[in-house]
C-alpha cells in the first residue's frame, strides 16, 4: 500500500505553556508530515523537552491546540491518553530508563507485552532492534554491564521494537561516539522511509541537521527554522 506523506502526524497551533509566571513556550506553531525527521535545538531550559511533552500526551498546554496522529489532545481523557502513548508513541529519554534487574532483551520485552504482543513476535522484535543497534551480543546482559552508550543503544532498540507511528526522541545520540551516532540516525531515517514512521528529534548535536528533513531553533518560546534540509 503506498503511504501518504502529506498526512500530518503532528500539529501545534499557537501552544502556551506557563510554569507560573514563566512563559516557556509563547504562541508555537508547528506542523510534521508522516515520515518526516525533525530536529529541535535550543539552549537548556529553551522549552524543548516541554514540547515534546506535550506532543507525547505527558502533559497539557496551557493555551492553544495540540493535534497527535490526528487526536486533539486537550479532548483526551488521561485513561486515552495513557492509550496512545502505549500503543501508538514511542520514547527515547535523555537518561536511558532501564529496568536494572531485567536484561537487555527483557526491557525491550516488557514494552511489547504493553501491546499485547505474542511471545514469538515480542522475542522477535526485540532481537531484531538489538541487532539494528549492534547489540546482539549483549541481549542476555543487564544494564549495570552496559556502557552508557550501551544502554541508550538498547533504549533506541526499546522504541523502535514497537513500531508505532511517532517516535519522540529527547537527545538519542547522548553518550554515543560519531560512529554509532550516525548508525543511529541512518536507522532512524531508515524506519521512516519504510514504514512512514515520524520522528522528532530534540539535541544538541550539530551532525543530526545532516539525516532530517526540517531543523528548528527554539527562541524565546517559538520556533526559528534552523536550516533548508533538501532531499
Amino acid at each position: 500500500m503506498m503511504m501518504d506523506h502529506r498526512e500530518i502526524s503532528v500539529q501545534v497551533e499557537q501552544v502556551e505553556r506557563h510554569f507560573g509566571q514563566v512563559k516557556v513556550l509563547r504562541g508555537l506553531n508547528l506542523a510534521v508530515q508522516r515520515g518526516e525527521l525533525v530536529a529541535l535545538y535550543g539552549p537548556s531550559g529553551s522549552g524543548k523537552t516541554t514540547l515534546l511533552n506535550l506532543i507525547g500526551a505527558l502533559d497539557r498546554p496551557t493555551g492553544g491546540r495540540v493535534t497527535v496522529l490526528g487526536r486533539d489532545i486537550l479532548k483526551m481523557s488521561e485513561g486515552r491518553r495513557a492509550k496512545m502513548r502505549r500503543q501508538h508513541i514511542g520514547f527515547i529519554f535523555q537518561s536511558a530508563t532501564l529496568l536494572p534487574t531485567y536484561t537487555a532483551l527483557e526491557n525491550i520485552d516488557l514494552g511489547l507485552r504493553l501491546q499485547g504482543l505474542g511471545l514469538f513476535e515480542r522475542r522477535r522484535r526485540a532481537k531484531s532492534a538489538l541487532q539494528a543497534v549492534g547489540l546482539s551480543a549483549w541481549t542476555d546482559h543487564i544494564p549495570d554491564e552496559l556502557s552508557g552508550g550501551q544502554r541508550q543503544r538498547v533504549a533506541v532498540a526499546r522504541a523502535l521494537a514497537l513500531q508505532t507511528p511517532l517516535v519522540l526522541a529527547d537527545e538519542p545520540t547522548s553518550g554515543l561516539d560519531t560512529s554509532n551516532s550516525r548508525r543511529m540516525l541512518s536507522l532512524f531515517r531508515g524506519v521512516a522511509e519504510s514504514q512512514g514512521t515520524t520522528f522528532l528529534i530534540v539535541s544538541h548535536d550539530p551532525m543530526i541537521v545532516e539525516f532530517v528533513d526540517h531543523a528548528y531553533d527554539l527562541h524565546d518560546g517559538q520556533l526559528v527554522p534552523r536550516v533548508a534540509v533538501t532531499r
